[in-house]
């Protein structure tokens, strides 16, 4: 059962990995909701919580990673974010 736990964990954390290599590279989040970003990393915080008070490693390992990578897809939209141009009279 651990084994099953680890391999979902592994696939649906890996999942990210894509996108935040995506947003660092383009250097641009902009088809990345803030609300989605916030509201899941909202989810993986209280999942996170959850694990560590069941001691289930696949729980706590899966969201430790998902939550770093959601933060880290947070931090990059938050930096590459683009600040409008002034108008030229």
């Amino acid at each position: 059962m651990l084994i099953v736990g680890l391999l979902a964990a592994t696939l649906t954390t890996s999942a990210f990995l894509p996108q935040m290599i995506k947003t660092w590279q383009t250097k641009s989040a902009k088809d990345v909701s803030y609300a989605m970003l916030l509201t899941f990393i909202s989810g993986v915080f209280l999942w996170l919580v959850y694990g560590i008070m069941r001691q289930d490693i696949a729980v706590i390992l899966a969201n430790a990673f998902t939550l770093l990578f959601n933060l880290a897809i947070l931090y990059l939209k938050i930096k590459y974010r683009k600040t409008p141009q002034r108008k030229r009279l």
